[in-house]
């Protein structure tokens, strides 16, 4: 139920108080003035009732224009039926919205006829119809076929269920924490839930429970059928592109009205073990929010960037320009130490060895082709993060290349977390996808490196990668940062500039700091 309310940007989460573990989940709940530095409140709900009282789960909140605030969530019942249940501030003059409310007739829905009771869950945000009604949507399951229920209300208390599906794509399972919202097809920016007009496309999105990612479709909504229908659908949600390659899941958007945009955040879980999880103390994270809108040039992706506020952080900067790396070298950058960095670089082919260089037919996927040690014509390059100095550990986050048989180039980017840590209770994959890169663009790319946080975004957030690396030598002062080229046939050029970056505060709140 990520929202803007009074100067305060809300963030509630899953959350454990008992583990470092799935487990006893509750409501926690943060609060942020620029969504960098936080403040801990104390939880907002917990497991109190018998429609809750195995979790209270995923949900989704709604502003309503006169003032109210609508949470709407799911509860996992004393018999484990999915329901959902809605709740609101005690207490509407508080900017931090400290206590809520359970609606006392709780329950709101249960599962309809024909939908098991563990296969309804994480409603959406509400949206505004032409007859003045909120609609929300519900992931579901038929069989092996990902739907998304959908229900209208005047008072948020009862609901009619519309007879359509908004969507349903065979073979995707289970749909978790749906999302559903409009973009602008001319304006830079972000569009309110409700917004309706002609320059406007929207996303579904869903997270599929079977493989734990995060898909989207661009598309169009006809309210009346209550439909949504992707542009391309070989691309529909579940099975074409998604938010992040990397791991990122169950995330949620919501309309800034502070800023005018769309923000989006992702759970970023853990890749080592349990076992490491509970001795450590906690696990998982959020990932830096991002700014979401259509990507104007192609029309048929989404852009995600970090949001400005991050830029607060940077410190230090160092700049690089025109680096020319050839066939099989590694060049150390002088930087201090490469913990915690903000990246931008920019990476250019020879125009001589491109032409020179052999078409292809092979299809190039991160996962399955080597890693950033298998060279080819014309690639792999890019950065080796959170590295060692004598590369006993490192992270390649790159770009690979491919000429296809029609003399077009086709690129992938890829993240490969194979050499990262020395540590063998880790799961070390290959992550990565194709980026669009449109005629006299410069390959680019944006990498926030967190110590175990590897956030990388190509062409402007055409496609993302989050990876969680855990080095044991590559920390603090050992860590480096190294330019690499991989590629046979050609020479890289490269521009980079890289911030050091300051730690964001996160702390309690204590009732006699200012609100």
């Amino acid at each position: 139920g990520p929202m803007y309310y009074k100067g305060w940007y809300h963030f509630f989460y899953q959350y454990n108080p008992n583990g470092a573990v799935w487990g006893d989940i509750v409501w926690g709940h943060a609060v942020s003035r620029d969504m960098i530095h936080w403040l801990h409140l104390p939880l907002a709900m917990v497991a109190d009732q018998w429609y809750d009282s195995n979790g209270v789960w995923t949900g989704s909140a709604t502003l309503l224009p006169d003032g109210q605030v609508i949470m709407l969530y799911t509860g996992s019942t004393n018999e484990s039926v999915q329901v959902q249940n809605l709740a609101y501030p005690a207490d509407l003059n508080d900017p931090l919205l400290v206590d809520w409310i359970k609606y006392p007739s709780n329950p709101v829905l249960v599962p309809p006829p024909g939908i098991l009771p563990k296969d309804f869950r994480d409603p959406t945000t509400a949206w505004l119809t032409s007859e003045g009604k909120w609609r929300i949507t519900i992931g579901s399951k038929l069989n092996k076929t990902g739907i998304a229920l959908v229900y209208d209300t005047v008072d948020f208390k009862t609901y009619e269920r519309k007879e359509n599906l908004l969507n349903a794509v065979p073979g995707t399972g289970m749909w978790e924490c749906v999302d559903f919202f409009p973009v602008s097809k001319k304006s830079e920016n972000g569009l309110d839930t409700s917004f309706k007009g002609d320059d406007v496309k929207h996303v579904m999105k869903v997270s599929l429970d079977d493989d734990r990612h995060d898909y989207y479709a661009l598309g169009t909504y006809d309210e009346k059928k209550v439909q949504f229908i992707a542009d391309d659908l070989k691309n529909d949600v579940g099975i074409g592109l998604r938010y992040d390659y990397g791991i990122f899941y169950a995330s949620k958007t919501f309309y800034d009205q502070k800023k005018d945009r769309r923000v989006l955040w992702g759970w970023i879980g853990e890749s080592d073990s349990e076992y490491a999880d509970v001795a450590k103390g906690w696990a998982s994270v959020q990932s830096i929010p991002r700014i979401v809108k259509l990507d104007k040039k192609t029309g048929s992706n989404l852009l995600q960037w970090p949001v400005a506020e991050v830029e607060s952080l940077r410190l230090k900067s160092d700049e690089f320009k025109n680096l020319k790396v050839k066939p099989g070298a590694v060049v150390s950058l002088d930087i201090e130490t490469a913990t915690q960095l903000d990246i931008i670089a920019e990476f250019e082919i020879d125009k001589e060895a491109l032409e020179k260089t052999a078409e292809s037919n092979v299809e190039y996927e991160c996962s399955t082709s080597g890693g950033a040690s298998k060279r080819g014509a014309l690639g792999p390059f890019g950065l080796y993060v959170l590295a060692d100095g004598d590369l006993s550990e490192y992270t390649p986050v790159y770009f690979y290349v491919v000429k296809g048989s029609n003399g077009k180039l086709k690129t992938s980017i890829c993240s490969d977390q194979s050499r990262s840590s020395l540590a063998n209770d880790v799961h070390k994959q290959i992550y990565g996808s194709v980026v669009p890169v449109l005629e006299g663009e410069k390959l680019s790319l944006r990498i926030l490196v967190d110590h175990s946080i590897v956030e990388s975004f190509a062409q402007g957030g055409r496609t993302c990668i989050t990876s969680r690396v855990y080095p044991t030598r590559a920390i603090y002062g050992a860590a480096k940062l190294f330019i690499f080229n991989n590629a046979i046939e050609t020479n890289v050029t490269a521009s980079l500039k890289v911030w050091q970056m300051n730690s964001a505060f996160i702390r309690p709140y204590h009732p006699d700091q200012k609100r």
